[in-house]
Parts: structure tokens; sequence; C-alpha cells
């Protein structure tokens, strides 16, 4: 069985049944180069058109210069005095030409690559989003980031450098070799039977090199990975006194990523000797075989020297082509990674004839559930639970029972093995996932704030709400007063992951966000454990006022908070073991009476008070 969160890349039957592996096609260079064409820079046709006329301009007058060359030391030999003026204009207007022609393909080549990476962003960014969550929270967080940021850079680079390379370098070595031929075709034979040679080896080097870039983007995935836990986690680290311990585990990290990139390094430096030993081959030809012309009286110095610019001059635009190869195979590597994570299919996905939910009355069944994360191991087996519309349901149990998982599958973050979950009846599997979740307001332990303010925090709960019903929702949860107190009220910035508040008020907010919400089923995740007595007195009496008429399913650390539920179920190893009333459970002396003996205790006036969190939690 498929578990939740695996990922799933979209195959093409009539190429997996080939002789031809799906995954080897989807990496190779034509299909990659032709992807990229067809899916992102097709769009922008008319800027690369303009780019490439403008190219051809650039092209073309590089090419002028060795016949200006030519020309001039003629005009020079032969005393003629249109040196003095014809000369001068042309080499101005040519240059003229060619800055203005530079400038405008520059411009468009980068507006066109730019474009192209911004839209690739959003389709991962898009597809991130409608992960599944386990996928999501499998997945370290650098990594991801790495794809936006590494991934992004080099495929960059070889959409801006390898399409200026291989259309403004390939044509000015044309225009150059035409010149070329067209000076002297006997000499130009003779030069470039030697450039052939460097072809396979350049081949060769390239595809090496994009295995290597794809380790490189790994190593700086994982590098970003561990750097995002370290700064996250440095209060922890600083406490237990650690940081010797992180610095010689990202020491390594920073080594494994220095190797990595040093064998690109290499793989790229392979290329310039080559080119270089070729040119000077080249040149070589020229100075032996052009000079003995010259001096044998069958060709002029003007011929000579304009035909050694040339070949000078080729030099750059054929070194730029043999790397150009390079740049492609370490750009294709990032895209590749960006096309796998675009093509990932989340596991959770609505069917084509799923219905809205609508005016659900907000009555929640798990209908003989089993659900395991992936590792085997079931962490709900066969649960029945009805709550129904309107009422207050609690699940209590010892930590690891299951009873988060069951606050999981309600809002389909994952999907049942077996059995159904239902809300009215209808299986959350065949109604929409907006429609659902739109019914549902969850409040966890592990409150989740963005670094804006406490306003746009609060807003999330229901994008279109006016200030004036946001500072109501916080006076519901008890967070109006602490937050007025703050310098600048609700426009505080509550800092990444709300480090700029207690744990206590970050969980106001949350719970402020979801009384904003006002769906119909209320989630509560140990939604009190981070008050203190007073706060948690306020905020009970906000969710009781939030609870009336709807369905609330709470978990919580402290069975005090749960004692005038309607029912309560008890979980233990992702089983029901006893369902009833606070009373009831007490007189079954089970293992919520157990529990219950482990927190609360009768003082010597017979009242009853509560002890330190024990054991229900999890």
């Amino acid at each position: 069985m498929t578990r939740a969160g695996q990922v799933k890349v979209q195959t093409d039957s009539s190429v997996a049944n080939s002789n031809v592996t799906e995954p080897n096609v989807k990496e190779s260079t034509g299909y990659l180069v032709g992807r990229l064409w067809r899916d992102w820079m097709r769009a922008y046709t008319g800027r690369i058109a303009g780019a490439v006329v403008l190219m051809v301009i650039v092209a073309a007058t590089s090419a002028a210069y060795p016949w200006l060359i030519e020309q001039a030391i003629d005009m020079l030999t032969n005393a003629d005095p249109r040196i003095l003026t014809v000369m001068p204009a042309a080499i101005i207007a040519i240059t003229v030409t060619r800055g203005l022609a530079s400038y405008g393909q520059s411009v468009l080549n980068q507006s066109m690559s730019l474009r192209v990476i911004a839209n690739l962003q959003k389709a991962m960014f898009a597809r991130l989003m409608h992960a599944d969550l386990a996928m999501m929270q499998s997945a370290p967080t650098g990594t991801l980031i790495s794809r936006f940021t590494n991934d992004v850079n080099l495929m960059r680079d070889a959409l801006s450098r390898t399409f200026t390379t291989m259309v403004r370098e390939l044509l000015t070595a044309v225009f150059l070799i035409a010149m070329m031929f067209y000076q002297d075709w006997v000499l130009a034979l003779i030069v470039f039977v030697t450039f052939p040679i460097a072809g396979r080896p350049i081949i060769r080097l390239g595809r090496r090199l994009r295995r290597a870039s794809a380790n490189v983007q790994t190593g700086l995935g994982d590098l970003t990975a561990t750097l995002n836990q370290s700064f996250g986690g440095i209060r922890l680290i600083k406490a237990y006194g650690m940081e010797g311990y992180e610095n010689k585990r990202s020491e390594g990290l920073f080594d494994e990523v220095y190797r990595l990139i040093m064998k690109t390094v290499k793989g790229r430096a392979r290329t310039q000797p080559i080119m270089e030993i070729l040119g000077g081959v080249a040149v070589a030809l020229v100075l032996a075989y052009g000079g003995y012309r010259v001096t044998s009286g069958t060709g002029t110095l003007g011929e000579f020297v304009g035909f050694l610019s040339a070949v000078i001059m080729v030099l750059q635009p054929l070194r730029s082509l043999g790397n150009f190869n390079a740049s492609l195979q370490e750009g294709l590597a990032a895209v590749k990674r960006s096309f796998d994570l675009i093509d990932s299919e989340p596991e959770i996905t609505e069917r084509p004839d799923a219905r809205p939910l609508t005016n659900a009355t907000g009555r929640v069944q798990l209908d003989g559930v089993t659900f395991g994360y992936g590792d085997g191991t079931a962490a709900l087996d066969n649960v029945t639970i009805d709550v129904p519309a309107g009422q207050t349901v609690a699940l209590v149990g010892p930590s690891g029972a299951g009873k988060s998982t069951v606050l999981n599958l309600i809002p389909r973050f994952y999907d049942t093995d077996a059995g159904a979950v239902r809300i009215d009846g209808d299986d959350v599997r065949e109604v929409t996932l907006a429609s659902l979740r739109d019914h549902i307001a969850l409040v966890s332990q592990d409150v989740t704030l963005f670094n804006e303010s406490i306003a746009a925090n609060i807003g999330f709960g229901d994008p279109t709400a006016d200030r004036a019903a946001i500072e109501a929702a916080a006076v519901d949860a008890a967070a109006h007063d602490f937050i007025t107190q703050l310098p600048d009220g609700y426009d505080t910035i509550v800092g990444e992951r709300g480090a700029k508040l207690s744990g206590g008020e970050r969980q106001r907010i949350a719970i402020a966000r979801a009384m904003l919400k006002n769906a119909p089923i209320l989630l509560f995740d140990e939604a009190t454990s981070a008050l203190d007595a007073e706060a948690e007195r306020q905020v009970q009496g906000a969710l009781a006022r939030l609870a009336k008429d709807r369905t609330t399913i709470v978990i919580a650390h402290r069975l005090a908070t749960v004692v005038g539920a309607d029912l309560i179920y008890v979980i233990d190893d992702g089983r029901v073991v006893e369902t009833g009333v606070h009373d009831q459970l007490l007189a079954l002396n089970g293992l919520y009476a157990r529990l219950a003996r482990l927190q609360f205790r009768t003082d010597d006036g017979g009242n009853r008070t509560e002890k330190a969190d024990a054991g229900a939690n999890g």
C-alpha cells in the first residue's frame, strides 16, 4: 500500500514500456532542453527573437574588425589618404552599432531568463503548498529552500550564459570563420582542421560535470538544512554547551561541499587547456604559412595581419563554446531537480466527482479507522469515534497513544488506510479539500506564527476580516490586553515563528486566529498547555463561548480542562479503551482514573487540587 507523503512522478506508459527507462529519458539533455523550451521559454519568443537579431548584429560587427584591420594596413602601405577619414568613421560607426546591439540583447536575454526563473519558482512553491503534510514534514526545510536559492542560481546562470554563448558567440564565430574563408580559404582550412578534435572530450567532460553538479546541489541542500537547524536551535545549543559539537558537525559539511565543488571546478578547468593548446596550434600555423606567403610575395601584409587578427578573435568565442557544455550541464542538473519537484504528485487529492461540503452542522465520525505513518506501525487500529454536532469531546491518553493522529485525519492531512472519516455523514475523501478545511479551525501546541504583525497573524484566520473583527477575536482569546501593552500594539512584528512573544502569548494569538475563522468544527490539540493559571481561566471561558453550538474536539495536558466535556474518549496504543464522562471514567478505575490520580490530589480539607502535568499529553 502506498503511504501518505510518498512522491509519485508522472510517467508515460509508452516510454516506460520501451527499452529506455523513463528516468533515463527524463535525465537526457534533449528532454530537459525540449521541455524547458516548450513549457517555460516559448511564451517569450518575441524577446528571444529580438535578442537573436541583436546578437546577429553584434556578431557581424565583430567579424568586421579583421577586415577593417586588413584594409587599414593596406591603406597605410599604399599611402591611401582614406586612412585619415573613411577608416576612423567606419570604426566609430561599427563600434557604436556593436555597443548598442550588445546592450539591447543583454537586456532582452536577462529579462527572459529572469522571468522564466520566476515562473519556475512560482510553480515549485505552488507544488509545495499543495504537497502532502507527510512529504513536507519529512523533507528538511533547508533542502527545500536550496531548490529556490542554489538551484535557481545555477539555472539563471545557465539560461543567461548558455543562451548568449550558444547564439551570440556561435554567430560571432561563424561570421569570423566566414571572413577568414573570404580572406584566404586555404589558410582557413589549415587552421580549422584542428578544432573538431576538441569535440569528443568536451562532451564527455560535460556529462561528468552534470553528475558532479547534481551532487554539489545535494550537498548544499544538506548544508542549508543543517544551518537552518543550528540557527533555529541556538538557544538549546547554548543551554547545553554544544557549540563545539555543532562546529565540528558543520565543519564536516563545509569540507564535503568544498570537495564536491572542487570536482566541478576541475571538470570545468579541463576544457581550458584543450582550447588553449588548439588555439596555440592554430596561431602557429597562421604564422608559419601566412608568413611564408608574405615573404614569398604571394600575399600582402594587410591580408596576413587581418587573417591573424581574425584567428585571434575567433579563439574567444570558440573558448566560450568549449565551456558552453559545462555550464549547460550544470544548469540542466538544477533544471532536473526543479522538474522532479514540479512533477511530484500528492497522495491527498480530490476525486474527479468531489463535491463541496456546504452548511455542515459539524458531526464528526471516525468509522473503524486504521492508519499508519509509513513505518509499518499502526498509529490507530480500528478506531471508532462519534462526535455529535455541537458537542465537546475530549481525547485523553498517554503520549504517543494516537490522539493527535485523530486530529490529523479529520482535515485530511493524511488518508486512512482502512475505515472512513465522515463529516455530517459525508466521507471526507468525497468532498473538496478547500470546503472541508473551510469548516475546520485548528489550534495546536506547536504554534506557527509568521514574521509579520500580530494583526496579520490573527487575520490569517480570515483574510477578509477588518481590524475591528481582529481585535474582537483577540479580546475573546484573552490576548487583547497584552497586545495593547506592546509598543506597536497590533502592528508589532512577532519575529520568526513568534520568537518575540512568550509561549502563552503565541498560544493566545493562535486561539484568536481560530476564533476569527469561526468554523463549525474546532480542533484543539493541547491548546491551553502553555498558558498560566489566570490566562488559562480566561481562555477556557473564551473557548466555552466559542464552542457553544459548535463541534469541539479537545486534547489537553491537564484533565482539569476536559472535566466538563460532553464525552471523553480514552486512547491507548492506537485504540479506544474507555468512553464516558469524567465521573463514569473515574468509576471504571481504568487508564483514565490512573491518569487522574497522577494529576489530582485531595487536600486535608477535602478539596481537589491539581498536580503538575503528568502523562496525558501526546
